[in-house]
């Protein structure tokens, strides 16, 4: 359709009797029609006009983050930055990606002129608890724990403050742009990280990021479990996937939402994490559990 056609279809949206046929051509055509329904609100007068091209537009946008999150997902979901920011572009479509990948890449630049060949991983691990949780000042949220923004990396980036899931990833992406072997652990209630040193004389830790970094054992990460009354499961010590931590932020966000009386997003959030699942009716797993507040 021409610039001129498109207009004309949605000046019919006042047409109450028209309006579902147009609504329904408006779906077809897709996130394309953005701009005109944007330049139609802002010429419209009338506030239930305007309230009704928001939902458009919002449907539109929700349509095209579900489609994108498929290909992210059917392409294996090894770009953990990608899918981070997919969930970003939920509540905020217009989040740009390379500005998240430049705030990554200063991080790391930070962390590589600390690094010396001869360190050991712990010290390794070290020089990025420095960067980010001294120098950035990155720390637990525990004001607003439950906030929708906690699950947001642009506004992690900029606030320096999120839940345990979010310091992680940064702390994470910049590890992995330094060819450190640092991954995901999905422990109940807490997401943490793991560092498997390459060297058999070194042993493999984890760090918990939501406490600045600290270097906790295995027998750290037994006893945790013990406290919550959970038998020994060895998927609570092992490296988990990209695909399981954004699954996990999805789970995250659809419990603020839910913790903020929002149960429509709560519910749409779902429905992105059920593209991740394969299951139309989402529900978290033992060992995919939302992050608790109570457990920090």
């Amino acid at each position: 359709m021409t610039n001129k056609e498109l207009k004309a279809l949605i000046s019919l949206l006042d047409d109450a009797e028209l309006r579902p046929q147009i609504e329904e051509r408006i779906h077809e055509l897709g996130e394309s029609v953005i701009p005109f329904l944007e330049e139609a609100w802002e010429e419209s007068l009338d506030s239930q006009q305007q309230t009704r091209i928001e939902e458009l537009i919002h449907d539109l946008q929700f349509s095209g983050l579900q489609e994108r999150l498929r290909v992210w997902r059917d392409s294996g979901g090894e770009n953990l930055l990608e899918g981070m920011w997919l969930i970003n572009s939920y509540q905020y479509p217009d989040a740009d990606l390379q500005a998240l990948n430049r705030a990554i890449e200063q991080l790391r630049y930070e962390t590589w002129t600390m690094l010396l060949p001869e360190m050991t991983a712990i010290e390794q691990a070290r020089a990025i608890n420095h960067v980010l949780f001294r120098v950035h000042r990155f720390a637990a949220n525990t004001q607003n724990f439950h906030a929708p923004a906690n699950s947001m990396l642009h506004l992690v980036l900029e606030s320096r403050r999120g839940n345990p899931l979010t310091l992680c990833v940064i702390y994470l992406l910049v590890a992995q742009r330094l060819g450190l072997p640092i991954y995901g652990v999905n422990l109940p209630n807490l997401f943490i990280l793991t560092f498997r040193p390459e060297q058999d004389e070194e042993q493999p830790f984890y760090i918990n990021c939501y406490n600045r970094g600290l270097i906790l054992t295995r027998t750290d990460i037994e006893h945790y479990v013990a406290q919550l009354n959970l038998p020994p499961n060895e998927i609570f010590f092992e490296p988990c996937s990209h695909l399981d931590i954004v699954r996990r932020a999805l789970r995250n966000l659809a419990v603020s939402f839910e913790k903020m009386q929002e149960p429509h997003k709560a519910n749409e959030v779902n429905k992105l994490l059920a593209i991740l699942t394969g299951d139309d009716t989402p529900a978290a797993s033992p060992n995919e559990e939302a992050d608790d507040e109570s457990d920090q």
